[in-house]
């Protein structure tokens, strides 16, 4: 009998988590409202789809049509270049409003990560300048329409404040708001609640995020508070949960001089960083918690917490801060300094610990291709070929402007032995290739005039007797810059660069040959009328016509490889997946572009170019082991239908 007791009571203890969640997160439980769709790939009218998905987040900010709560926005993981984000409305007792990035690409977006809100100066670089935050609060402006807002994998940087919310206008207002899994970097807080009144059920949390601070100057602090509570209150004003804070002064920082207030806090399983352990006679910490104002001012709760800095506590009158300690809470601090009652002093550095600062590593949304290096400097265009069962090369080498028609010129070259098997096209540049039926047949433009003009095609049988005729005539009001050639299992397609200035600069138009020397364009076909797509390469596959492309991501200087495809060359679809290649690398710039593709012995081989778009370019290889059908299709395997474009 007493064992059945036993179990009741164990399975009741177990139980109990599941009937009785904590306050912060049944506030979710209520009204189910509308949901809205963030995507820079959607076509921006109303949000409702993953096609139809607004391009901004403050567009879906402004949609939220009521307070009555339970309105969810999803935001396809990327960068959004935004700044002083509001919504129209706040959420609701037992319905909160959800803004949450698609990290694990469950919701359907195509990709996953983060979504980054950067609000930095999109030429210029990181913003700190006073009130400019990712969500919108000045002396005249308050944060309260995020009352009970909860937000979910999003990475806010670029700007003074990361994850902050201030009421200033609205001082001493009820607010609640919610942030898991978010990282916040400002210059001055990474996460930030001022000029508030908390409920006492529902407390503002940060669980499982990385606040952090970049300076050490003023206020600045990896999180800070101000509750405006006229006595200290039983219950936490702020709960940081499973935390990382970090900054060079503070960890934590409360108070603001001129105010009185009272705040209390609580960290669980936190960890607090000061990055600055000066000497005494140095410009040491104020303490990895801080209360700006009289220590009495703040309390904190710590529960198994780790500590790193200085010192573990300062004020700025050098009153005692009241604390409470339960299971583990520890401390690395300078050897000169006091450890507080009930911290466990660390004698060595906490290696394992201090790893955990950081943000996790991103999920991989890319099909995997494989970077296999730089494998030539000082080169842009390539085109792969099979040639005689030979891998080979087709280089474009050009000087990266200006130059006399000798510096323009394409050769071949094997892959495997580097030896230089063809040397030709004086002049020509921005080239093709595709061979069919035993023959190389590129496609080049004339550099002439500092410019390019017209598609020429080369043709040869042995690479050294060459043929050429122009195939394509640029119109009176554009050039002609790159060009790319598939077959179709009925004629062939070609893909060409337009600066057509009808159309943003570029366009990708298309022709059709039924034998690769007379060649039709195709008026009603045209990529790009809505957006910039440089350099195509476009290839067919199992019905559809798959087309890689250069984006520019405005309104930063940024190009990514893009993919979009087609059955009919008119309609095309962008992948939800992009971009296919993004510059990651430390040795690759802001550009992936120029790509051009081919399989050979089971695997697909990509090449592309990478650098700045201004000064210098150098070319890389990426692997993906298997064909090129699998290697498309799979960025079209999703369960929602991808953006259109045009």
């Amino acid at each position: 009998m007493k064992q059945v007791f036993s179990f009741v009571v164990l399975f009741f203890v177990l139980l109990c988590p599941v009937l009785q969640p904590a306050a912060a997160d049944t506030a979710t439980d209520g009204r189910q409202g509308i949901t809205f769709y963030v995507s820079q790939l959607g076509d921006n009218t109303t949000g409702e789809s993953w096609t139809h998905a607004f391009t901004t987040i403050q567009a879906a900010l402004n949609a939220i049509p009521d307070e009555k709560g339970g309105h969810r926005i999803i935001i396809r993981p990327d960068r959004y270049m935004e700044s002083n984000l509001f919504p129209a409305g706040r959420g609701a007792k037992g319905a909160y409003n959800t803004l949450i990035a698609d990290y694990d690409g469950s919701l359907g977006s195509g990709a996953k990560g983060y979504a980054i809100i950067d609000s930095g100066d999109p030429n210029l670089g990181f913003k700190s300048v006073d009130w400019w935050t990712p969500f919108r609060a000045d002396r005249s402006f308050s944060s309260l329409g995020w009352d009970r807002w909860k937000l979910k994998y999003l990475y806010t940087t670029g700007a003074d404040a990361g994850l902050g919310w201030d009421l200033t206008s609205d001082e001493g207002a009820e607010f609640t708001v919610i942030s898991e899994d978010c990282v916040g970097i400002g210059r001055a807080f990474g996460g930030l609640i001022g000029a508030f009144m908390s409920r006492p059920s529902e407390p503002v949390v940060y669980r499982r995020c990385q606040l952090w601070s970049l300076d050490w100057w003023g206020d600045a602090s990896g999180a800070y508070a101000r509750a405006n509570n006229t006595s200290m209150p039983e219950h936490p004003d702020v709960i940081y949960e499973d935390c990382s804070l970090v900054g060079p002064d503070n960890a934590f920082q409360a108070g603001n001089p001129g105010y009185d207030g009272c705040t209390r806090v609580k960290f669980k399983n936190c960890r607090l960083v000061s990055l600055n352990f000066s000497q005494p006679r140095g410009t040491p910490s104020t303490g990895i918690i801080y209360s700006t104002i009289k220590g009495e001012y703040l309390h904190v709760d710590l529960e198994d917490c780790t500590l790193m800095g200085y010192k573990v506590f300062g004020s700025g009158d050098d009153g005692k801060i009241t604390y409470t300690t339960k299971n583990s809470v520890q401390a690395y601090i300078q050897f000169e300094q006091e450890m507080p009652e009930g911290f466990f002093r660390l004698g060595s550095w906490p290696v394992e610990m201090f790893q955990t600062i950081l943000p996790p590593e991103l999920p991989h949304t890319q099909t995997a291709l494989v970077r296999e290096g730089t494998i030539r400097n000082d080169m842009c265009e390539f085109s792969p070929i099979v040639w005689k069962n030979r891998l080979c090369l087709m280089e474009c080498v050009r000087p990266g402007s200006g130059g006399v028609k000798s510096d323009y010129y394409l050769t071949i070259h094997d892959v495997e032995t580097g030896e230089e098997i063809a040397h030709f096209a004086e002049g020509y540049g921005l080239a093709a290739a595709l061979v069919h039926n035993d023959k190389l047949y590129v496609f080049a433009s004339r550099f002439e005039n500092n410019n390019w003009n017209d598609v020429t095609l080369f043709q040869s049988s042995d690479l050294k007797q060459w043929e050429s005729h122009v195939v394509i005539k640029q119109t009176e009001s554009e050039h002609l810059f790159n060009s790319s050639v598939c077959w179709d299992g009925s004629g062939f397609v070609m893909a060409y660069e337009s600066n057509d200035p009808q159309y943003p600069a570029f366009t990708t138009k298309f022709a059709r040959s039924a034998n690769l020397q007379d060649w039709q364009k195709l008026d009603d076909s045209i990529f790009g009328t809505d957006r910039y797509s440089a350099c195509p390469c476009i290839r067919y596959a199992d019905g559809y016509y798959y087309l890689l492309y250069l984006e520019h991501r405005n309104p930063l200087w940024r190009f990514e490889t893009y993919l979009a495809r087609s059955k009919d060359l008119k309609e095309w679809r962008l992948s939800p997946s992009n971009p296919v290649v993004a510059p990651t690398e430390i040795d690759e710039g802001i550009n992936a572009s120029d790509p051009d593709i081919i399989e050979w012995q089971g695997k697909t081989y990509l090449y592309c170019a990478v650098g700045d778009q201004r000064t210098w370019m150098n070319s890389k290889r990426l692997v993906y082991p298997g064909s090129i059908q699998d290697f498309f299709e799979g960025y079209f395997q999703v369960g929602l239908e991808a953006p259109l474009s045009k």
